[in-house]
């Protein structure tokens, strides 16, 4: 049975820091509080509105988790009020309808391989058939290329995302110009050693919310529990959704 949480981070004491700038550490805090965690148990996690002065960290977990040690280090442990919160994401699963649409919330990694040059240096070898060689993988830096990676991938995950006319200046409907209903509201780059010594590993990320429909339930019931794309273990591929009554706000 997978669990949603939502833990509130006190962004202003030096541990809770520590986590905010190194997605490395926050997966460590994450596993932290995980009973009897193993690697094919996924375990997803976001962080929301990691630059302003209240960030949310969301996790979906398959077990019912327990967050006190974060609360401790890096919430307000002797505040009033929830720190957090955790729901079973089961009803969400069984809200997935073809045909239905969600307001929808990722951070994800998106990449492309880049083409190896040619490292043979061979003249006069035109009969022999050229070597394929693996490209090489590196993040998608401009936000088109981000956004055209999300759309690209989409129906594969289950889902399309449905497009809407586009306004001018006035209000008026452009003619025959429509826009698929997505949109980039964060973008950043981290880079951290690797097991906290030895070469870094250089993280581009995408924070990507808008309106999905779905194309297949089962397809993305399963895209929610195992995440989207690379770099799951920083804080990437987990997709939140949220009904219609949450789309006008941008929730999910």
């Amino acid at each position: 049975m997978p669990f949603l949480s939502r833990i509130r981070i006190n962004p202003f004491r030096e541990h809770s820091r520590r986590l905010l700038s190194n997605p490395r550490k926050m997966h460590g805090a994450v596993l932290g509080g995980v009973p009897d965690f193993s690697e094919d148990k996924r375990v997803l996690w976001r962080l929301d509105g990691g630059g302003s002065h209240r960030p949310e960290l969301v996790v979906l977990t398959v077990d019912a988790p327990d967050w006190s040690h974060l609360v401790e280090q890096a919430g307000w442990p002797r505040a009033e009020g929830r720190h957090y919160t955790v729901r079973d994401y089961g009803p969400v699963l069984e809200e997935l309808r073809e045909g239905r649409e969600f307001a929808f919330r990722v951070t994800a990694n998106p990449v492309q391989n880049v083409p190896r040059p040619d490292e043979s240096g061979s003249e006069g070898a035109e009969s022999v058939p050229p070597r394929r060689q693996r490209g090489r993988r590196t993040g998608c830096r401009t936000p088109a290329a981000q956004r055209g990676w999300f759309l690209e991938r989409a129906q594969r995950w289950g889902f399309e995302v449905p497009s809407s006319p586009e306004t001018g200046d006035g209000g008026e409907v452009a003619a025959q110009q429509c826009s698929p209903e997505v949109r980039i509201t964060d973008r950043r780059r981290y880079s951290f050693p690797k097991n906290g010594r030895g070469p870094h590993v250089v993280l581009t990320t995408a924070t990507f919310e808008g309106r999905l429909r779905v194309l297949d339930r089962n397809l993305l019931a399963t895209t929610l529990l195992s995440g989207i794309g690379p770099g799951k273990a920083y804080g990437c591929g987990l997709l939140t959704l949220a009904g219609p009554e949450d789309a006008r706000s941008g929730r999910a």
